[in-house]
């Protein structure tokens, strides 16, 4: 398998594609996300959102997991998708009511938990409701200000994705052909072929390529503690993981945030964020929902690798294409309406010498283990605070 390594290009770039999509219908968006397994632990991702550009993003995982920690593990991605998507509402909201806010900030704790046995085929994933505190400075009101947060949350795709209850659906393709898939409600993808990656080079007409994310802290590899080396790939797991995030909106209207992963132990990520020219951006790095798409893809491939390494099985190769859709909430007065988010669509291609029932057993273990799709299945509606010029505000 290809690497990080050996491709040399940034984290995230736009791709040069002369490929044409027709646009979403109004106040609807279409994200298709394709991940492939590289070396290790890494995984590469093609992440389009509506007719916009399209960004090719990489991940890999820390000590934890015996990755080579080279890009953000797959929750930073999710974690920063959810603090652009509210920050960019905050901000669409201020400015249909004609709200000026100084300086906005966000901050973010996310946490996760791990228990039962791989071996025994009873491991899961699960999610807590999402902790947010956002500080605005504004001449506004209090109630003014709050009233905008609220209508921001409801309106947010990525909030609504953790808010509703959802039932995603998945096809199998085991080595060339498609596989009945028992246990999962199925999908009606009539995907035949893998994603390629091939021709996914560096747009030169896209100036923002370098900064769009960097590592600004690099994790101590540590052994035989909570969270340190490995810890991640024991058979038997009963754990938590915790990610933290600080977003911000910028002078140069970019959005910001610095993801840590406390537990376990691992490094920490510094994300840009542009919003797609039909949500008021300039298309000058990935959008809210191209982050969140790509982040749900890496995790879910990112168990299967982990389910394959305690298994002592060998996949060949293993990728998915991901469809995910959103109703997007706004406007104001009695049409306002909050954001849905639709059934999360999962094709996975996989070559292997296994039997096919073996190659679904991984699809199944893969949606039970996932965190996201965890969070996904219930209701984790995020917890908000604000804090309005230096003052809390109860919403």
């Amino acid at each position: 398998m290809p690497s990080i390594e050996s491709h040399g290009y940034p984290l995230v770039f736009g791709v040069a594609d002369s490929s044409e999509v027709e646009a979403d219908p109004a106040g609807q968006v279409s994200v298709c996300t394709e991940v492939r397994a590289l070396e290790g632990m890494q995984k590469e991702a093609l992440v389009r959102v509506g007719s916009g550009r399209t960004w090719r993003m990489v991940s890999d995982e820390g000590p934890y997991l015996d990755g080579t920690d080279l890009a953000p593990f797959p929750l930073a991605y999710f974690a920063a998708g959810m603090q652009f998507s509210l920050l960019s509402r905050i901000m669409s909201e201020a400015r249909t009511g004609s709200v000026g806010i100084a300086s906005i900030a966000l901050t973010q704790d996310a946490l996760y938990s791990m228990e039962g046995s791989f071996l025994r085929g009873d491991a899961e994933g699960g999610a807590m409701p999402v902790r947010v505190e956002v500080t605005i400075e504004s001449d506004a009101d209090s109630d003014v200000v709050a009233e905008l947060v609220r209508r921001a949350v409801a309106a947010s795709g990525a909030h609504a994705l953790m808010r509703d209850a959802m039932v995603n659906v998945f096809a199998l393709t085991h080595n060339g052909q498609r596989r009945e898939l028992d246990g999962l409600p199925v999908s009606g993808s009539s995907y035949r072929e893998p994603p390629s990656f091939e021709s996914s080079v560096p747009d030169p007409s896209h100036i923002h390529t370098d900064d769009i994310l960097t590592k600004t802290l690099e994790a101590e590899k540590v052994h035989g503690v909570e969270g340190g080396a490995g810890s991640s790939l024991q058979a038997v797991q009963k754990r938590t993981l915790h990610v933290h995030g600080e977003a911000l909106l910028r002078p140069d209207g970019l959005m910001e945030t610095d993801i840590s992963l406390f537990k376990p132990i691992g490094s920490s990520f510094r994300f840009v964020c542009d919003e797609t020219p039909e949500r008021g951006g300039t298309g000058r790095a990935p959008s809210p929902l191209a982050y969140l798409g790509a982040g749900v893809g890496f995790c879910y491939m990112t168990q299967l690798g982990r389910y394959a390494h305690i298994k002592k099985k060998t996949l060949t190769s293993y990728s998915l294409i991901q469809q995910s859709d959103f109703v997007l909430g706004g406007t104001t007065g009695p049409d306002y309406r909050p954001a849905t988010a639709e059934p999360f669509d999962t094709h996975v291609f996989m070559e292997s010498d296994e039997a096919d029932e073996v190659a679904a057993d991984f699809v199944r273990t893969g949606e039970r283990t996932c965190f996201l799709h965890a969070a996904m299945r219930g209701r984790h509606a995020s917890e908000i605070q604000l804090r309005h010029n230096d003052a809390e505000v109860e919403l």
